[in-house]
C-alpha cells in the first residue's frame, strides 16, 4: 500500500473498514469519477503500488480532501473498485430448480472467463486478495449475497421436493460450486466451457434427488 493510505487501513486486525459519510450530493459523481480513473489508469498499465491517493484525485479532477472523505485509504478504495465491476446476480428462470441452479453457476463461469480475459479485473483481485481484511470484507458482502442466492434455490428445492430434505444446503453450495471455483482460481489453464454449469449440476442432483 501507499505511504499515504491512512494507518487504519492497514493494520490487519483494525476491524472493519470505516464507512465514509456520502457527503454533498454531488459527491456520488466525484465517487464514480475517482474509480474510473483508478480502472483508467491499471489498464494504462500503472501498478498499484504506484498509484496514491494524490495522483488518483488529480487524475479524476476533484480535490484529495474529496477521495479521503469518501475512503479513508487506498485499500477501502480499491475494494470499491472491485465492487464496481462486478454484477448483480442473475435474474433466475424459476422454471425449476436445475434451471436456477445452472443460471448461477453459469454466471460464475463467465465471472471467470472475464477475470482470465481482463488484465484489470486480474490486477485488483490480486492486490485485494493480498489484504486479508479487504478480502473479507468483499466476501461478507458481495460473496455472501451470491451464496445466499444459492442458498434461496437450495431450500426450494427441498421444500418441493426436488432435492432431499435431509440434504446439508451449505454443503451442497460447495459441491455444485467448487468444481467451477477449482477451475477459474485453481487450474487457470483448463477450459470453461458452455454447458459445463449444466454438466455440474446434473451430476450433483443425481446424488441428492429423492430415492423413490
Amino acid at each position: 500500500m501507499s505511504a499515504t493510505s491512512a494507518p487504519s487501513a492497514s493494520t490487519p486486525d483494525a476491524g472493519p473498514l470505516p464507512v465514509q459519510p456520502r457527503g454533498r450530493p454531488r459527491s456520488a459523481a466525484a465517487g464514480t469519477a475517482v474509480i474510473e480513473s483508478v480502472l483508467r489508469l491499471l489498464e494504462e498499465g500503472v501498478t498499484v503500488s504506484e498509484l496514491s491517493m494524490e495522483r488518483i484525485a488529480r487524475e479524476a479532477g476533484v480535490g484529495k480532501a474529496t477521495v479521503y472523505r469518501r475512503w479513508a485509504g487506498k485499500e477501502a478504495l480499491m475494494l470499491d473498485v472491485l465492487r464496481s465491476m462486478d454484477e448483480r446476480n442473475p435474474e433466475l428462470p424459476g422454471t425449476s430448480v436445475r434451471d436456477d441452479l445452472v443460471a448461477l453457476l453459469d454466471f460464475l463461469r463467465r465471472r471467470g472467463l472475464a477475470k482470465r480475459s481482463s488484465a484489470v479485473m486480474r490486477t485488483v483481485v490480486a492486490e485485494v486478495q493480498a489484504r486479508p481484511r479487504v478480502w473479507k470484507e468483499y466476501h461478507e458482502t458481495v460473496v455472501s449475497a451470491r451464496r445466499e442466492a444459492f442458498l434461496a434455490v437450495l431450500r426450494r428445492g427441498m421444500a418441493s421436493g426436488e432435492i432431499r430434505g435431509d440434504a446439508d444446503p451449505e454443503l451442497l453450495i460447495d459441491l455444485f460450486v467448487g468444481p467451477m471455483l477449482a477451475r477459474v482460481v485453481l487450474h487457470e489453464w483448463k477450459e470453461l466451457p458452455e454447458g459445463l454449469a449444466e454438466r455440474i449440476v446434473d451430476t450433483v442432483l443425481q446424488g441428492v434427488r429423492p430415492v423413490p
